[in-house]
């Protein structure tokens, strides 16, 4: 088991604040260390590093581009499973690469993003989080572009009575064992389960 490093509060200022841990927060969160700017913190809504990989836990979730090009430069991973590896497996390849980075000191979990203003005068970011406000000089957005599930507009939808949830959402308590089921869409998800 790793131990997280978590601040126990945000400074009330730093220069750089990434939001979202998954692939993109985490890649930056490394090359600002590595070109020697330790003045960040990665906030992150979640509990751990992964973004898609962390909340996506689907029947048959997997990788629909071929694993080796979805990997960091810096860190490639020569022992994938698949060329289509499963989720679980591209999770614990982001953890690996997190643990291994020495940056996870400056992630705080469990702690999201509720808006930012720019102020000119001050030529900061003046930011909202649900630990509290703070500044920065640069605000980076790494909050992947579907992290918010969105259900299908259907007529009657709201009056359903069996059970509805998103792929990014999988319900594990509902057993579709002899039931009908209707899936929405046509993507990965979709095909995957």
């Amino acid at each position: 088991v790793v131990l997280r490093m978590t601040p126990a509060k945000l400074p009330p200022h730093v220069r750089q604040l990434i939001v979202g841990a998954g692939f993109g927060g985490l890649g930056m969160a490394i090359k600002l260390a590595e070109s020697g700017e330790n003045d960040f913190r990665v906030i992150e809504r979640g509990p751990d590093v992964g973004g898609t990989w962390r909340d996506n836990t689907y029947p048959g979730v997997a990788c629909d581009v071929p694993s080796q090009l979805y990997s960091y430069s810096f860190a490639p991973n020569p022992a994938w499973s698949s060329s289509f590896s499963p989720g679980h497996e591209i999770q614990s390849y982001i953890r690996g690469v997190a643990d291994n980075s020495g940056v996870l000191d400056r992630f705080v979990f469990n702690t999201s993003f509720d808006g930012a203003t720019w102020d000119d005068a001050a030529a900061v970011w003046r930011i909202r989080t649900s630990a509290g406000e703070m500044t920065a000089n640069f605000l980076i957005n790494a909050a992947g572009g579907l992290v918010e599930p969105k259900l299908p507009e259907i007529d009657g939808i709201d009056t359903f009575q069996g059970e509805i949830f998103h792929t990014a959402r999988w319900n594990h308590d509902i057993d579709l064992t002899g039931k009908r089921v209707a899936v929405v869409g046509t993507g990965a998800s979709a095909i995957q389960v």
